[in-house]
């Protein structure tokens, strides 16, 4: 078996290679649930959720609101003391995740004003309490996901303590906070990341599709790969590459991309009520994207407020 077959172990638990990521707004319970369509074994990350809102979501009405067919599911979260935690994984617990993750990568202004995010990444006391607490309170598998670092480069360090602090695997996005999304990532750093811990290494970044996999395992050699906005619009992109790496071809069809999209609209307007139109609209250019005239359909279509308009004029490109 090679490399791409087997698979990643994080704890106790063991999953494919290739991770569905978290993106703010995109990768929420509905589009989980078409994601497990096509994958059912792999590991999907939710979207970040602060403890302190967690610890506050009476019921889980919000923070806790997807459904069991989602898991394997690695729940994340930020913080910025320790405050909070215990609440916050008590009702995560309760809801049943399969992992639980730290975001100490993000890079968002608003995130990293309350401390939080990847401004942890510079003050390694600080975080260093936050991990303990985690590790205390969780009876299953914890990850952490960090950058490259803050203003300055010290994901080693970072590593180094994420392990010495029991967690189980650790991603890592090699930008600093600084860069956001732009530039190159740092895979030398990955790299010697990887070398400098025992834990599994995810990278984040970069990855998009089974190519640029190969390509990033040849200079980093991590065990998984966290696949963000290459799945944007595409709940088939984890089975698409699991499929490559057996050498076999795969691609969705205009017929099927379409059929996604409806069923994606549907699932929202389930999910949210009379607000998923919205929140899909922002979907749609890249569901559309490389389908002939995109640019005059997608100018009409992410200004409709009729969800059975964009129904009629997706169902009209499957001619």
């Amino acid at each position: 078996m090679s490399f791409w077959q087997e698979k990643i172990k994080i704890g106790t638990l063991s999953f494919p290679r290739f991770i569905g990521g978290p993106l703010d707004g995109i990768t929420d319970s509905p589009f989980r649930q078409l994601v497990r369509e096509f994958s059912q074994e792999e590991l999907l990350y939710t979207e970040m959720r602060h403890v302190a809102c967690v610890a506050h979501d009476v019921g889980g009405a919000k923070s806790l609101k997807f459904d069991q067919l989602e898991r394997p599911l690695n729940y994340q979260v930020a913080a910025n003391s320790t405050d909070y935690i215990e609440a916050a994984i008590e009702k995560i617990l309760a809801a049943g995740v399969d992992i639980v993750d730290l975001n100490i990568g993000c890079p968002a202004r608003n995130v990293i004003g309350s401390g939080s995010g990847s401004a942890l990444m510079a003050d390694p006391a600080r975080l260093e309490s936050i991990l303990k607490l985690f590790r205390k309170l969780l009876p299953i598998p914890f990850t952490v996901k960090i950058r490259a670092g803050f203003k300055e480069k010290n994901a080693l360090d970072i590593a180094r303590l994420i392990q010495d602090c029991g967690a189980d695997a650790l991603a890592i996005h090699p930008r600093l906070q600084t860069q956001h999304f732009e530039g190159q990532p740092d895979y030398g750093l990955a790299s010697a990341v990887k070398k400098a811990v025992s834990i599994p290494v995810i990278i984040s970044g970069g990855v998009v599709n089974f190519k640029t996999a190969q390509l990033v395992y040849n200079q980093t050699g991590v065990d998984g790969f966290l696949i963000g906005r290459g799945i944007w619009a595409r709940p088939w992109k984890l089975y698409e590459m699991r499929e490559h790496a057996q050498g076999n071809l795969w691609q969705p069809t205009t017929k099927m991309v379409l059929h996604y999209a409806m069923k994606h609209l549907d699932t929202m307007l389930h999910y949210y009520g009379p607000k998923g139109l919205f929140a899909f609209r922002k979907h749609l250019p890249f569901y559309l994207r490389g389908l002939p005239n995109a640019t005059n359909i997608r100018a009409q279509l992410v200004q409709s407020s009729q969800a059975h308009e964009i129904k009629e004029v997706l169902a009209s490109l499957e001619g």
